[in-house]
């Protein structure tokens, strides 16, 4: 899903939308900006820190934002392939203040501390398909157990409530695997415009998840939808097997990439409604 012509073609057709111009694009990324999140009613004081993550191949540079005091459930944050940013951050920290342990991770750390997109959600896909393609099931699920382990290590870290991970392009299929990594902590896990969620592979995401005990989101770009007609169908047909429950939903007028707010093809109205249905979401399966 994330590749050059694909993005050019969604960023073209935002462009006639009258959504944002590939100028205003420009001049935002080149201030290495993030347009602005609405801001959380009441939302609580949070403590956000650089940390970093032992894993098995290594140290991950990441993001750490939580509520000031207290305990609140963790959660896992899986970047798109434009990797943690600004941008990130930002919704990481939008997160914790909404009353969230938030971890946001470097999935390149193996490679690259962040930033590891030098122009940010403006850098050609190309110069980072290597990175992501050094990327497979094993180290999804290696550096899932090591993330998860570290939140549960924190004292602002709620034991006794389940732990929640999302993903963004090919941090979907991350967030699929990380519930299947560690079942008996993941209560959920929720997808935006998520790459390879159903493949013809028996190490499918959609197949692993529907082996897990969480309760699933699956937000779907509708031009992702066009080209892939038939996954949303084959996901709702196993999830709906294997009991998991599971919200599955084209959100229509958008493209792939809609949820961060410096994407090319931001849609703050979809982004926004996508964001009320992750807070049910956390508020149901991880209360």
């Amino acid at each position: 899903m994330c590749d050059q012509d694909h993005f050019d073609d969604d960023l073209k057709a935002y462009e006639a939308g009258d959504m944002v111009t590939r100028r205003q694009f420009g001049v935002l990324l080149g201030a290495g900006m993030a347009m602005g999140l609405p801001q959380v009613l009441n939302a609580v004081a949070v403590t956000e820190s650089d940390v970093t993550v032992m894993t098995p191949d290594g140290t991950a540079d990441c993001y750490f934002v939580h509520p000031t005091t207290g305990t609140a459930p963790g959660v896992l944050i899986w970047p798109d392939i434009f990797g943690l940013r600004p941008a990130f951050r930002q919704m990481g920290k939008r997160l914790a203040e909404t009353g969230y342990s938030v971890l946001v991770v470097n999935p390149f750390y193996r490679v690259k501390k962040a930033p590891t997109a030098d122009k940010g959600s403006a850098t050609p896909i190309p110069q980072l398909m290597p990175l992501a393609q050094a990327l497979n099931e094993t180290t999804h699920m290696t550096d899932a157990k090591a993330f998860v382990a570290w939140l549960d290590r924190q004292a602002s870290v709620a034991k006794n409530r389940k732990v929640g991970t999302q993903g963004y392009c090919m941090g979907g299929p991350m967030a699929f695997r990380t519930a299947a990594a560690v079942p008996d902590r993941v209560g959920a896990a929720a997808s935006f415009h998520g790459g390879g969620l159903v493949t013809d592979q028996p190490n499918s995401p959609h197949l692993q998840v529907s082996r897990t005990k969480a309760q699933l989101l699956v937000a779907i770009a509708e031009n992702d939808d066009m080209r892939a007609p038939n996954d949303k169908n084959v996901m709702k047909e196993v999830f709906a097997k294997a009991s998991v429950p599971a919200e599955i939903e084209v959100y229509t007028k958008s493209a792939h990439g809609w949820c961060p707010p410096d994407s090319g093809v931001y849609n703050e109205p979809q982004a926004e409604r996508a964001w009320s249905r992750l807070l049910a979401l956390y508020g149901k399966a991880l209360a």
